[in-house]
């Protein structure tokens, strides 16, 4: 199957990556989760499934994080052999343990995640390092100077790139003056960080925009595929919010049905295809 996305430049990273990325959390974790309903972790061979569906549809961006439980290791294991055709977004500063989740934000402690994070994933670099925000975000850009030791650690070809995921407006627009890429909440429920999307689309910073689907409660009947007319569900309403801003680059979404995945991706293409058709209008 051919490449459902042209791919994007990820602002001036030099990375391109795919209109839809893949969250890989439900790999790894299915505890303390804010999804409607719970979940079983798939066995290595549907998650080996699930990544060669994802590829075969033309996504190219992997989200994870350690704080997603055994999700790293399991790409790492998972991806041997095609690390290059895909793009692995990774995050640093917050760690679950099983039960609750802790955050380190010293230069030390956000090194040796990284190494973890490299040793977990088989790889020698990453594409893209983001900081997982305790929803402080300014005090970690101003005061922490959080983005000090992953400069550093760009210099040195251990990521490709570096940014955070932010909770706040404020941290957002910070971090799109300081970084290479933000990842923000955005869905038709929540447009409250939308500034940020215009102040990187000015920047030519990559954004990244996470709970598109508010975490899957948008479907409020318990499934993602459409009932109707593509226009009337919620799938559609927010991947039309979301990916017609031009200035937001690529959504993680975390589905691991295969038939939410081909759906979703197909009313991506779709409006993707519309908002390009308007544009040569």
């Amino acid at each position: 199957m051919s490449d459902t996305f042209a791919k994007r430049p990820l602002g001036q990273t030099g990375i391109e990556v795919s209109a839809l990325g893949w969250g890989t959390v439900k790999l790894g974790r299915n505890t303390q989760v804010k999804y409607p309903s719970g979940f079983e972790l798939p066995d290595d061979k549907t998650a080996a499934q699930l990544l060669h569906l994802v590829r075969d549809l033309g996504v190219n961006l992997l989200d994870t994080a350690p704080a997603y439980g055994t999700s790293e290791e399991r790409l790492g294991k998972l991806l041997k052999g095609q690390r290059q055709d895909w793009v692995i977004c990774t995050k640093a500063g917050e760690f679950f343990d099983g039960t609750q989740s802790r955050f380190d934000f010293s230069s030390a402690a956000l090194r040796e995640s990284v190494e973890q994070s490299l040793r977990r994933l088989r790889s020698d670099y990453i594409d893209l390092l983001l900081i997982h925000s305790d929803g402080d975000d300014s005090r970690l850009i101003e005061q922490a100077e959080v983005f000090a030791p992953l400069e550093d650690l760009k210099r040195a070809g251990w990521i490709r790139a570096f940014g955070m995921s932010t909770k706040t407006l404020g941290g957002g627009l910070l971090a799109a003056r300081h970084a290479d890429v933000v990842m923000i909440t955005y869905n038709p429920d929540q447009r409250e960080e939308e500034p940020v999307i215009e102040e990187c689309q000015r920047l030519n910073k990559g954004l990244l925009v996470k709970k598109a689907f508010a975490s899957g409660h948008l479907a409020s009947s318990g499934h993602l595929a459409a009932t109707g007319e593509d226009q009337q569900d919620p799938v559609s309403t927010s991947l039309e919010l979301v990916l017609g801003h031009p200035g937001v680059t690529s959504a993680v979404i975390g589905s691991i049905n295969p038939e939410h995945l081909r759906e979703n991706l197909r009313k991506a293409k779709a409006i993707l295809n519309a908002v390009k058709a308007v544009k040569t209008l």
